[in-house]
């Protein structure tokens, strides 16, 4: 199944969540789409909401029904801790999404272009792989030749801070994934239960 490239407003209304993270497609218009979307709506199933909060955090994330899935059966690899919250760890640890947490970028798509772009280093080595899974120590740096790049220094100039669990230095451009999130420290709007139940249904 290939990447959604429709209406991200859309499909933010349908989820009642932000796809930019700016809010502003729930500000306007906080119901979902369609001619029905602000009428009474049924009750939808277990299933239902357990596939609405699986797409909702897909989507946040951008990646692929394909991608999804396979994250989560490798999360389910892991031995230490719980099968939900290692699955959100896994997807924090995406190069993408670390550079967007580093402030370089101010969406997740924004970050997935600068990877596929070539203006992101993994260690010193340009690295054009959104899926990339970053370890912890590695450093970040956005290349020499693009630290002037007007969506990145934009981005860093609206930066309100970022999480505990990275560190970034605008003086060097560099930063680093320096421990494994914690599930407290991520966004408490997704319920990563009700993923595990909907893969477990699938069987």
């Amino acid at each position: 199944m290939s990447r959604y490239t429709g209406p991200k407003y859309r499909v933010s209304r349908r989820l009642g969540v932000s796809l930019s993270g700016t809010g502003k497609e729930l500000a306007r218009r906080p119901y979902a789409p369609g001619d029905h979307g602000n009428g009474r709506r049924s009750k939808p199933s277990d299933y239902g909401v357990q596939l609405a909060e699986k797409q909702k955090v897909r989507f946040t994330y951008g990646l692929t029904e394909r991608q999804f899935h396979n994250l989560f059966n490798k999360a389910g690899r892991i031995r230490k801790g719980t099968h939900g919250d290692n699955f959100m760890a896994l997807l924090e640890r995406r190069l993408d999404n670390i550079v967007y947490r580093l402030g370089l970028a101010t969406t997740r798509q924004q970050a997935r272009q600068l990877v596929n772009h070539g203006h992101i280093t993994v260690d010193g080595k340009r690295v054009d792989i959104p899926s990339y899974e970053v370890k912890v120590g590695q450093e970040i740096s956005v290349r020499e030749k693009s630290r002037n790049n007007v969506y990145i220094q934009a981005a860093l100039d609206g930066q309100a801070g970022t999480l505990p669990f990275v560190e970034f230095n605008r003086d060097t451009m560099t930063g680093s994934l320096i421990r494994l999130p914690e599930r407290s420290e991520l966004d408490h709007d997704y319920n990563e239960a009700l993923i595990v139940e909907y893969y477990n249904r699938l069987g």
